[in-house]
Parts: structure tokens; sequence; C-alpha cells
């Protein structure tokens, strides 16, 4: 292997690891909100409202940043899909953005349903700011599980491996949706954390 192969996969190894914690701390949140409320399920625990999934990230993370609506200095102002088309800003100005200790940005945003759209940078506001690299979309389903983000197929998880390779294939790595931007995550959720791509 050359130096720049080992580099690449190096920097691959660190992405995915910082998003798998990512994860995990979003994970034991949510099955811990529900705890905390007796709830079978994030609708009944109260999770359905942007206001309340602030609310969420504010109590059970480590959160170093409030940016509110803002994206700075929480999110870099450019990021770019794999094939290096720019998306310019990815965060609507009514999701609500926060820096956790980790270093990693969050953005969040819930709906009547009890689900909530993450939006992770897993280094923050550094580079390389490259969907599918160091920044992905992620859904808290309902039942308190997290995949790929999906608005449109489904309202529970776990989404198939099907339905994430579709996603990836027509999505991710097409970079040519317009201006959705998931499928990455779902890839390495079917790789067994490993980004392949």
């Amino acid at each position: 292997m050359t130096v720049p192969t080992l580099m690449q996969n190096h920097q691959r190894k660190t992405y995915v690891t910082q998003l798998h914690k990512v994860y995990n701390e979003a994970q034991q949140a949510a099955l811990q909100y529900m705890t905390d409320r007796n709830a079978i399920n994030l609708k009944e625990a109260g999770l359905t409202s942007t206001a309340s999934a602030a609310n969420w990230v504010k109590t059970y993370f480590k959160v170093v940043t409030d940016c509110g609506t803002d994206s700075t200095p929480c999110f870099a102002n450019e990021y770019k899909r794999l094939n290096g088309a720019s998306m310019g800003d990815l965060f609507a100005s009514g999701f609500n953005k926060f820096v956790l200790a980790s270093g990693a940005s969050f953005a969040v945003s819930g709906n009547t349903n009890g689900r909530v759209q993450l939006y992770v940078d897993t280094n923050g506001p550094n580079g390389p700011n490259i969907i599918g690299r160091d920044t992905f979309p992620l859904m808290l389903y309902e039942n308190a599980m997290i995949d790929d983000s999906n608005p449109g197929l489904t309202l529970t998880a776990p989404l198939s491996k099907e339905q994430r390779e579709e996603l990836f294939t027509t999505i991710c790595s097409a970079g040519s949706s317009g201006t959705y931007w998931w499928g990455c995550f779902g890839k390495i959720l079917n790789d067994n954390w490993e980004m392949t791509y």
C-alpha cells in the first residue's frame, strides 16, 4: 500500500469511529428519555417537536455551544457531496444546532410523529465537510432506533438492507438527487461500521 492509501484508510476509520460515538450517545439518550418518562415510544414520551428535540439534546448531552437556529459557529458554511458538488449551507434555519463535548456538531428537528431528524458533523465545522465522510443525516425513529434518514419510506426502524442500499445508490453515491443527501449512513450500517465507498 502507498502512503496516500494508508492515510485515506486511516481517515475513513477516524470518521466512522467519531460517527459511531455520536450514534451510541444519541441512542442511549433516546432510550433514557423514554425510560425517564415511563413511555413505550418517543411519541408517547413527548419528543414531538423541534423544541422538545432541542430540550432533549440540552438535557441528555454535554453541550458546549448552543447556536439556536444559527448555523455558525456550530457548522461550516459550505458542504460538498462525495463527487465534489457544492451543497452550500445544509442546515435549515428551523433546526436547533449544538456543538457537543466530543467536538461533533448536532442539528435536530422533531415532528409530531415522534421522529427526530439528526444532522451530524462528526468534527464540527472543521473539514473536509463532505457528506458521507464527516457529515451525515440520521433519523431517530419513534421506537428510539437510529437509522438512515428516509422521510418518504417508512415511519419505523430498522430499514431493510435493500432500502439502505437503494438510498446509497440513488442519493449518496449518485449525488444527483437535488437537495436530498441521505443514504451514506445506511451503507455504513450495512457494511458493519466500515466506510467501504
